[in-house]
């Protein structure tokens, strides 16, 4: 029989349909396993989902690291970030054809959640705060990933994580409440551009749950992302499948629940790594006891298949297989990385000491990171490392300071001493050991043995030394101070919470009890801010390299308490600046930080940037290159700027460089330039829907030089309330000393809607609106006029729904039901919403649907939620969670247009709707 399936020539709906046809049922469930069974009768290997692949290949070997992908996107460059994601795919073919099984060709990159909160532990994964930004740089980089040959794929990418991810703090059993606004207006529009231009061709769920629902239940799944690509795959985060019973509690049964997800849009469960047994048995459950159908199972297995095919799986070639492992860190790669590294370093401040020049001879490189380099979790393997003192050593003499204390332990048993062999530590030794202590910021600390120069970690529940330094997805080298009579500390081992303890040989162990750690003094032999200090005093510049470890303070399961850099850093930045005016901080982190040194001439940001990080900083800081990189979030001043980590409402909570109404450290898309810019003559006409606008800028001091030219606009009147300033265009410009250069931005005026929840969809207001041209969100150089012919939004009437409401105080978003719909549940007596424009003109009754497990009251008021006149009541009865009570009230005579406030006066009341038109 012919194998229509294995032909090119047939349309891929139709090879899917052969290919379909040919399977049994059993077959198919083994499809929807990350380890998709092979069909061995039709010569279908085994195929894996799941490749780390987010700023280079990660977790296979040495592979070329480029620069986290908060650093790519500081770049502000798509077609640098675009040829990144196509030299990663490179790789990926290369590992992929020498080990199909180990390297498989679903990538699991970009991160597209927009970086709303700083203090995410994964903040580094994104590219930037802005929805707008971020989609277009995971679209470039998600291209470069799929390759440019017509009709196959080179890699398949999968966005990370759908939706509104921003915690790692209980990631697993949060819920983060959206309003319809922040969805479509600032969550969705991160996502959409990839999927919609086939950018990605997956997407994968997040752990938490969205108003209510696991993300991996989403009805988004189906109405939103797939109307955007029908085809998309969607496959599990790890081990989330199982959490639907177990940490969410969301069903009783995980047969009950995988029909769900299956209903909902999951098409392959990453559960149990490759032991896909149990997954496939609760599938065929579900199917024996009628909660899934076989076309249920159909529709997951022709997404998984149209994968493969795009893949050219079943093609007799394709265009990429002639990859080999020779472009694996090849020179083109390196030099890629060392371009990336180069041009996303970020100037926040310059007195003029930078660029560095002809007389500088002699850097002092000072500083925790100032000769390391550090991988991600999600970093490949370093082939090589270029340190800021290896790329400064080679343009000039360097000395070198770690700066770190040295220190001492000792308890009353005598000192503690490591072993020379890295074994077992000990206390009672004859002479105590010395460990150089590092500060990692957020009060994690680790020891490095000075005997072996390796860290001390905990081996089981023994205290050793013998790692390289903080590693791996359970970190067990960090420690906590915790203070003890007599100025004695005890140490407590963050990874697993339990005290360091000794035992009656003297060794140290891990201890549950607070009351069995062992007391210890710790002593200063060798005062690594003092050193720096004498290191600085001798040098023409010093360069402190200060900031974080990607896999400490800060990480996949660990959020941020405070963006402040270390203490200790901290302190050796500002002794270094005494000893030496001429002094440059040089900051490399995942994530934004404050110092307290307010006079520092000039400081440089990165992120953690590859292993091409010290050639790249050398260059910045000697003026090789201008600096390009500009930053995509804000930069507070203190945590205490920023709301709950876990209110998404960015809107109401006014987060973010759209909302953000204070005066930041450093501005969304701040940065310097080594020479000056003009701006001039902005001008914006509208033309068949379309604005039209240009600027004219200007080079004005004596160097080439670099400028992102960033477009703002801002809408002066409306219903809501709207962003301070939107980022709608840019254009990065290199110009020589004088040059001028006119930059354009084209924006449909259809791109000026924001969601209307009166009607649940975009609109465009009738409205005058600025155009603001300037270097940052709040360096904004001119500003233009224009006016928009658009709607104006008449008043509400009849149903409203709870979750369409305009402002809120102590309500949470939940699950209107399991399958589908956002309600409103409230938090505290006296909680409200507030419905604006209604129009209550022959209305007489209102319906409210609610339900309670307690029992309660709504009220509903006119004008103010505590004063108002009460127009209507409504109790509501105790029921189940998804079992509501609709109620009939009469409504006073207030005919016309009124705002009405719909007052809980009971906690965990829920409300689907009312209905302002019953009776009329």
């Amino acid at each position: 029989m012919h194998e229509s399936f294995r032909d090119p020539a047939v349309p891929l709906p139709d090879r899917i349909d052969d290919l379909m046809s040919r399977l049994t049922l059993d077959e198919k469930i083994g499809l929807l396993h990350q380890y998709q069974a092979p069909v061995e009768r039709l010569g279908l290997g085994a195929f894996r989902t799941g490749t780390e692949a987010l700023h280079g290949l990660a977790w296979l070997g040495p592979a070329t690291v480029f620069p986290q992908a908060v650093g790519l996107a500081s770049t502000w460059d798509p077609e640098l970030v675009r040829r990144v994601g196509e030299a990663t795919s490179d790789e990926v073919l290369a590992f992929h054809h020498k080990d199909p099984a180990g390297a498989g060709l679903n990538v699991w990159a970009p991160v597209v959640n927009p970086l709303r909160d700083p203090r995410w532990g994964r903040n580094e994964e994104g590219y930037s705060e802005d929805p707008w930004l971020t989609g277009l740089m995971a679209t470039a980089y998600a291209h470069g990933l799929r390759g440019s040959a017509p009709g196959v794929l080179k890699t398949a990418p999968t966005l990370k994580h759908f939706l509104a991810y921003n915690n790692e703090t209980d990631r697993c059993t949060t819920s983060s409440g959206l309003p319809p606004r922040v969805l479509w207006e600032y969550e969705l529009p991160a996502f959409r551009p990839a999927v919609e231009q086939g950018a990605a061709v997956a997407v994968m769920p997040s752990y938490n749950l969205v108003n209510g629902r696991p993300a991996h239940l989403s009805p988004l799944i189906g109405q939103v992302l797939r109307a955007w690509a029908p085809d998309l795959l969607v496959v599990s985060d790890a081990y989330a499948p199982a959490n639907l019973t177990a940490l969410q509690g969301y069903h009783e049964t995980l047969p009950e629940a995988y029909a769900h997800a299956v209903k909902a849009g999951l098409d392959s469960f990453t559960q149990d790594d490759d032991r896909s047994e149990a997954t496939l048995g609760h599938l065929r459950t579900a199917l024996t006891q009628g909660l899934l159908a076989e076309s249920d199972v159909d529709t997951a297995v022709r997404h998984a298949l149209s994968l493969r095919f795009r893949l050219g799986e079943f093609d007799p070639a394709t265009p990429y297989d002639d990859i080999t492992d020779g472009v694996v860190n090849c020179p083109e790669h390196q030099a890629l990385a060392r371009e990336a590294a180069r041009r996303s370093f970020v100037l926040l401040r310059n007195d003029g000491l930078l660029p560095l020049d002809e007389s500088v001879t002699r850097v002092a490189v000072i500083g925790q990171l100032g000769d390391a380099l550090m991988e991600d979790w999600y970093s490949g393997t370093l082939p090589y490392a270029v340190t800021a003192r290896a790329g400064l050593a080679e343009r000039c003499e360097t000395i070198f300071c770690e700066a770190v204390d040295r220190v001492t332990l000792t308890s009353e048993a005598g000192p503690v001493a490591a072993d020379p062999a890295g074994g077992p530590l000990r206390v009672g030794a004859s002479e105590a050991g010395a460990f150089d202590l590092f500060d990692w910021g957020g009060g994690a600390y680790a020891l490095r043995a000075v005997v072996t120069g390796r860290f001390v970690s905990a081996d089981d529940l023994t205290l050793v030394n013998d790692q390289p330094g903080p590693n791996g997805w359970e970190v067990r080298q960090t420690f906590r101070m915790e203070e003890r009579p007599r100025g004695t500390l005890a140490l407590r081992h963050i990874s697993t919470g339990r005290y360091v303890g000794a035992g009656e040989d003297g060794v140290l162990r891990l201890v549950d009890d607070a009351d069995q750690a062992v007391w210890l003094a710790m002593d200063v032999v060798r005062s690594g801010t003092e050193q720096a200090a004498r290191a600085a005093a001798g040098a023409d510049v010093a360069v402190v390299v200060a900031g974080d470890h990607p896999l400490v303070n800060g990480r996949e399961t660990e959020d941020r308490m405070t963006l402040a850099l270390a203490a200790a850093q901290d302190a050796v930045v500002g002794a270094v600046r005494a000893a030496n005016p001429r002094t440059v901080l040089v900051l490399t982190s995942g994530y934004p930080l404050t110092w307290t040194d307010d006079d520092l001439p000039a400081v440089v940001w990165s992120a953690h940037g590859g292993q091409e990080y010290g050639h790249a900083l050398a260059e910045i800081l000697f003026g090789d290159a201008d600096p390009e990189g500009r930053l995509t979030q804000t930069w507070y001043r203190s945590e205490q700027e920023l709301p709950d980590l876990l209110d998404y409402d960015i809107i109401a909570s006014d987060a973010t460089y759209l909302y953000f109404r204070g005066l930041p450290l450093h501005p969304f898309g701040h940065g310097l330039s080594y020479t000056t810019f003009e701006y001039a003559d902005l001008r914006v006409r509208l033309a068949d829907g379309v604005l039209h606008a240009e600027v004219t800028v200007t080079n004005t001091g004596s160097r080439d030089g670099v400028e992102v030219v960033q477009f703002y606009t801002h809408q002066q009147r409306s219903r809501v309330k709207q962003p301070l300033r939107r980022l709608r265009g840019f254009e990065k410009v290199r110009l020589a000393p004088g040059e001028s250069r006119t930059v354009t931005l084209t924006l449909p005026v259809s791109e000026l809607a924001f969601w209307d929840v009166t009607r649940s969809r975009f609109v465009v207001e009738s409205a005058p609106h600025q155009l603001m041209a300037g270097r940052s969100a709040t360096d904004l150089r001119l500003r233009a006029r224009f006016d928009v012919e658009g709607e104006t939004i008449p008043p509400r009437s009849g149903l409203l729904r709870g979750a369409e409401h305009d402002e809120y105080d102590a309500i949470t978003f939940v699950d209107e039901t399991k399958v589908d719909g956002d309600a409103v549940r409230s938090c505290a007596e006296g909680a409200w919403i507030l419905f604006r424009q209604v129009d209550l003109t022959g209305s007489m009754t209102c319906v409210a649907t609610a339900g309670s497990a307690e029992g309660g009251m709504i009220t509903v008021r006119l004008g103010d939620p505590l004063y108002g006149q009460v127009i209507g009541a409504f109790p509501v009865p105790r029921t189940e969670r998804y079992a509501y009570h609709t109620g009939t009230a009469s409504l006073a005579a207030v005919d016309g247009v009124h705002d009405l406030y719909v007052v809980f006066e009971n906690d965990g009341v829920t409300l689907a709707a009312l209905d302002f038109g019953a009776g009329a």
